[in-house]
């Protein structure tokens, strides 16, 4: 069974390598489900990982309907992992009413050329998953990344099955909420992969700041954070 390992940073990326994961999913800020990590995060784990890595990109957090500027700064990211020698790519896109966006799907799978294709979870929010998934694999999907549309893919085990059995060469990789305490059921039930990020708190500060930079109001999963072509005028027309 192929272990991956979902790695926020470099440190994240060599404790996986030495503890004998397979393959790594590269990105950041887990906390938001992840976007494309930054140059020099890439740079540095092509130097000094070994084992296959495949790249998230996702250029924000939130849905997974892109604007123009936002693809072409995706295919961006794709050329430059190309560029840098990785394994493969972990991305997709959504219409807005969370069908699969076949056209764009299509145009990142070609952007990665030869370079393995995971398409994330982002199929979590499709609302016909048997389609889907069939959709997918005859794009030449090469992987799918998904809970089977629940909280853990301990809940979403029903349908992970479903979608093992609706597939000939594109695999199902669960992921979410995978721990040594129930990994073991996943190779029970024949998966050929498995995705977890084995994340753990380090406590970095001897005491907790005054002021908190997380900011829960900017977490949305139906909507993402945009400056405000108002404000901003509104501000500068009262200072200036």
């Amino acid at each position: 069974m192929l272990i991956e390992v979902c790695a926020n940073s470099l440190q994240s990326a060599l404790n996986a390598q030495e503890a004998g994961a397979d393959r790594i999913e590269l990105c950041s800020e887990l906390a938001v489900g992840g976007i494309t990590p930054s140059y020099g995060l890439l740079k540095a784990v092509r130097e000094r990982i070994k084992i296959p890595v495949h790249v998230l990109i996702r250029p924000r957090s939130g849905d997974f309907t892109f604007s123009n500027d936002e693809f072409n700064i995706m295919k961006t990211n794709i050329a430059l992992c190309r560029e840098l020698g990785f394994a493969g790519i972990v991305s997709g896109a959504l219409h807005p009413d969370c069908s699969l966006d076949v056209e764009r799907t299509t145009e990142l799978i070609t952007a990665s050329g030869d370079l393995k294709f995971t398409f994330h979870r982002a199929f979590d929010w499709v609302g016909h998953p048997l389609e889907t998934i069939v959709q997918l694999e005859s794009l030449g999907v090469h992987y799918v990344l998904t809970s089977g549309q629940q909280k853990s893919a301990i809940l979403g085990l029903d349908l992970l099955e479903q979608l093992q059995r609706h597939v000939k060469n594109c695999v199902i990789i669960p992921g979410s909420g995978i721990n040594e305490h129930n990994a073991h059921q996943f190779n029970e039930k024949g998966f050929k992969a498995l995705h977890l990020s084995a994340a753990r708190f380090c406590k970095t500060l001897d005491q907790p700041p005054a002021v908190a930079m997380n900011s829960a109001p900017f977490l949305y999963d139906d909507g993402i954070a945009v400056t405000s072509l108002e404000i901003v005028s509104s501000v500068v027309q009262a200072v200036k």
